[in-house]
């Protein structure tokens, strides 16, 4: 399939390359020559103001992917059979959907001035899809295939037909490792720390297991690592997981210090059996040296090379965060997606190729979004176990109609046997069952 247009741009040729790969596999051919274009026989698309033949594809495009700078765009949101769309515009589609999918895919209007929230980062309720209701939707996905519908309507004929190759529905689970154990290899004075306050509050029957799990009397709560990798094994999974290396506590960086045996020993358990990434710490977030010292520590611990990115707390900028993960040897990141709500941030279930707008380029760095992680649906949805589990059930039925990728966050502690979070590691049995059945 070729696509005409008037002029190429980086940011048509990046999307461009995205809508290929989703919907074939096959990169498009970009043509500017319209006798050219015109002689050509087979599925083409026009992407310019004016109709060239009746035999094409017209697409009459919006201007932001002939823009070079980054400014405040006019989105007006309407219905398309059932779906929201912007960018309205005349011709074979209701509306320019390589601009929209790049506006939202970019995250374009991450580079606008926006509030933050809490925690520094990008607010979701600045963001179009949660405005118009529509993070709950890998919506790019679902104009894709509208799109490929449209394309066999128009050129499919004995002679041609036009193939999709999705790559089929793929689930990978990923998971966070913030704080290893909830009382073991802490070392004698946070563990006499916790039994004093334990002790000043009254809660006695806090001490007693304390006790017990120190001496190897009882499982630590945290500890749900034999029985994932037991449920990894009997589905056929391939997990991820990223551990957090910071060597100093703080209020957000509180995990096992990995210069403890027994940490460095978990990791290398999980390096030899799974691929395996970085959990930058939150004070890494303002230091770069900090960040590579805890990359080159981490490979230090598995003896082999960390690609693999998710931040912790899900703290990222852009197009700072990804351009200092870059520098540091990242080739992978996995933070895609909101530390405050569920859904698809970038409104879409399939990796990509990072594009940096400042610098109007796209990148190596590769980005692997999710959509669910549990500590959103617990603390900030205020979602119990059976709730959690129909918002679950929801994201794996419209990413399998996509035939899209599905990634979920789990943390350890809600999967272990800590009375705070039971029933949440049945809900996530149960839909390691549903899925992979």
């Amino acid at each position: 399939m070729i696509v005409f247009s008037n002029t190429i741009t980086p940011r048509l040729l990046y999307i461009l390359d995205f809508i290929a790969k989703e919907i074939n596999g096959e990169p498009f051919q970009v043509f500017t020559d319209a006798t050219e274009f015109r002689n050509y026989s087979g599925p083409k698309i026009n992407y310019s103001n004016e109709r060239i033949t009746a035999a094409e594809f017209f697409l009459r495009p919006h201007t932001i992917l002939f823009e070079k700078n980054i400014q405040l765009q006019s989105v007006d949101c309407f219905d398309v059979n059932g779906t929201k769309a912007f960018f309205k515009t005349e011709g074979d589609f209701a509306f320019d959907i390589f601009a929209a999918a790049f506006y939202l895919v970019t995250r374009y209007e991450e580079y606008l001035p926006h509030s933050k929230d809490m925690y520094g980062r990008y607010a979701h309720e600045n963001s179009l899809a949660f405005k118009e209701n529509f993070l709950h939707l890998p919506l790019v996905n679902l104009w894709l295939a509208e799109l490929m519908k449209k394309f066999k309507d128009k050129f499919s004929t004995k002679e041609t037909t036009i193939n999709s190759k999705y790559p089929g529905f793929n689930f990978t689970p990923t998971y966070d490792i913030d704080i290893a154990y909830s009382y073991k290899h802490k070392g004698f004075w946070r563990n006499t720390g916790g039994m004093f306050r334990d002790l000043l509050n009254g809660e006695w029957s806090m001490v007693n297991e304390r006790w017990k799990i120190l001496w190897g009397k009882k499982t630590d709560p945290y500890d749900a690592y034999t029985w994932l990798d037991k449920m990894h094994e009997q589905y056929q999974l391939k997990p991820y997981y990223f551990f957090h290396v910071g060597e100093r506590r703080g209020n957000y960086d509180k995990n096992i210090s990995p210069a403890r045996k027994e940490m460095q020993q978990l990791i290398q358990h999980h390096y030899y059996r799974y691929p395996i990434g970085i959990h930058p710490s939150w004070r890494s977030g303002d230091e770069q040296e900090l960040l590579e010292k805890e990359i080159h520590l981490l490979q230090k611990i598995t003896g082999g090379k960390i690609h693999s990115s998710r931040q912790h707390y899900i703290r990222f900028e852009l197009p700072h965060t990804y351009r200092r993960l870059i520098d540091a040897g990242i080739k992978f990141e996995f933070s895609m997606g909101y530390g405050s709500i569920n859904g698809f941030r970038a409104s879409v279930a399939s990796s990509f190729y990072w594009y940096d707008l400042e610098k109007e380029m796209q990148t190596d760095l590769q980005l692997f979004p999710f959509c669910f992680m549990e500590a959103n649906s617990f603390y900030e949805q205020k979602f119990s176990p059976k709730q959690a589990l129909g918002e679950l059930q929801h994201y794996s039925k419209i990413v399998k109609s996509i035939n899209g990728l599905l990634i979920t966050i789990w943390h350890n502690n809600f999967l272990g046997t800590d009375e705070i979070f039971a029933g949440w590691r049945e809900v996530y049995e149960k839909f390691i069952k549903e899925t992979r059945g």
